[in-house]
């Protein structure tokens, strides 16, 4: 399985930006979906996640202006980011699982593909 994150880039505060991620091998309907990401110096966290089910889960500092959805028929997830701060600057990495359940969804190492990463450079 092969994971493809794209559509990082550099952008002002307050714009906004959609991360796509295309998966490639596996059965893509099946899988748990998230989004982690990691600032320079710090470690990696979890942004957001969507299960095979339909359920979701984001964390407290993205509330409200991103959005994980995904296409079954491309093999394709999304990130919708709107209303861009600094502090989202980061690398963002892409990842599906199938094993994943309600308490490990905001747990990288529960899922077992994960992308490159695509960075996200937002300027005051």
């Amino acid at each position: 399985v092969q994971l493809q994150a794209s559509g990082g880039g550099l952008v002002q505060t307050g714009t906004s930006l959609r991360l796509s991620c295309l998966v490639s091998g596996g059965t893509f309907s099946r899988y748990s979906l998230a989004w982690f990401r990691q600032a320079p110096g710090k470690e990696r966290e979890f942004v957001a996640a969507r299960k095979w089910n339909g359920d979701t889960a984001y964390t407290d500092s993205v509330k409200g202006r991103f959005t994980i959805s995904r296409d079954n028929a491309k093999n394709a997830m999304y990130l919708q980011m709107n209303s861009l701060k600094s502090e989202d600057t980061a690398v963002y990495y892409c990842a599906v699982g199938s094993r994943i359940i309600t308490t490990t969804m905001r747990t990288f190492d529960a899922y077992d593909f994960s992308g490159q990463g695509t960075q996200v450079t937002v300027s005051s």
